[in-house]
């Protein structure tokens, strides 16, 4: 199979990048321009801020060229596979591929417990509270060590991570901008990194090229500007986790003798999704996926999954292999998903294979001077 994810040129290089400015050791390599562009400048804060699904080509078609982030777009690189924010996010603040972090797609299968979990809301799939067998055995196993906490454990500098939800808590863009500018006014080296879950979310209810999310990538495009014109001594980098592509669904369970053949619910992703099968069923299961999905979905065995590195190189997580399954379909250019009962309907979606999911913008804006 043809990997289209650049590991020598991809958000965990950029990652590792950071690191080594840090004088953390990276586990891949960095990217030299990222490297030369520091060590030239030696800026007292390094700032990355992640705006959620905003890939390089919709931010292309929605902004001019002469607009703010697309003037400072020093290229488009590529995101982890699968292009989804539980591996892509989880490779920026760690520097580790997929393949190493085992945070492989929004739901991953964890054979100690037989379930497919939700990994970031600690759920069962398709269930609201928290499950306890996971909870359980988390610390073992998705226990990650954030470029961050590494900075300020080294005493290498000032470690800081800013979401909604865990860590230090920001209220809304403006809340996020402002902690970020008072930030690099304090002393000392400094690693800020920002997470915003917009306009991913805006995008999976109306669709990447909606006024609604048009109009959320408008509003970051300006408010970056005015809030890069107050810092002093920094470098601001953009990046995204990936992309967006507006999707037809396709029910799973409107096809029985499809569903007959599967030993446990699909897990990963729905634009990349992984396959348990029953024993026996499996030669079944190809010839009847190929009749219905063929021409949306390309096919592919776990055996194919790991010889072709798809998840990147590195030290496999010990629950990787079980996690993907026997067979994961890949969409490409296609704008399908496939869906069990217990998943998510969305209007737009990411994690496949097509030039709007898996590319994304590398933004540099210096203020060193």
């Amino acid at each position: 199979m043809k990997v289209k994810n650049n590991y020598k040129e991809c958000i965990t290089n950029f990652a590792c990048s950071i690191e080594k400015y840090f004088g953390l050791t990276p586990k891949h390599n960095t990217l030299p321009y990222i490297d030369e562009l520091l060590e030239e400048k030696k800026p007292e804060n390094v700032v990355v801020i992640l705006f959620d699904g905003l890939g390089s080509k919709i931010l292309d078609r929605t902004l001019p060229k002469d607009s703010f982030l697309r003037k400072h777009k020093k290229k488009e690189i590529t995101t982890v596979f699968p292009a989804t924010t539980t591996a892509a996010t989880s490779s920026m603040i760690t520097g580790l591929n997929p393949i190493e972090h085992g945070y492989l797609g929004w739901n991953v299968y964890i054979k100690p417990i037989d379930k497919t979990i939700t990994l970031y809301r600690k759920t069962q799939k398709g269930k609201d509270e928290e499950d306890e067998d996971f909870l359980n055995i988390k610390d073992k196993y998705y226990n990650l060590k954030t470029i961050a906490e590494q900075i300020e454990e080294n005493n290498l500098g000032k470690g800081i991570e800013l979401y909604t939800f865990q860590k230090e808590i920001y209220y809304d863009l403006d809340d996020m901008l402002e902690k970020i500018t008072n930030y690099t006014k304090t002393d000392g080296k400094k690693y800020i990194y920002a997470y915003d879950n917009e306009p991913d979310h805006t995008m999976h209810r109306f669709g990447p090229d909606s006024p609604e999310a048009k109009e959320q990538i408008e509003i970051r495009n300006k408010k970056v500007e005015e809030f890069t014109n107050n810092l002093e001594n920094t470098i601001i980098f953009i990046v995204a986790d990936h992309g967006h592509i507006k999707i037809d669904n396709i029910f799973l369970m409107d096809y029985p003798d499809i569903v007959e053949t599967l030993s446990k619910t699909t897990s990963l992703e729905q634009r990349a999704i992984s396959f348990h099968i029953k024993d026996g069923k499996k030669d079944e299961f190809v010839k009847l996926f190929k009749k219905y999905f063929g021409k949306y979905f390309n096919l592919y065995t776990k055996e194919d999954v790991i010889e072709s590195n798809l998840f990147g190189d590195g030290t496999p997580h010990p629950l990787f292999k079980d996690a993907l399954g026997d067979f994961i379909a890949i969409a490409e250019d296609e704008n399908k998903t496939l869906l069990m009962s217990d998943d998510d309907i969305l209007v737009s979606q990411h994690a496949g294979y097509s030039a709007d999911e898996i590319y994304i913008p590398l933004i540099i804006i210096d203020k060193t001077n």
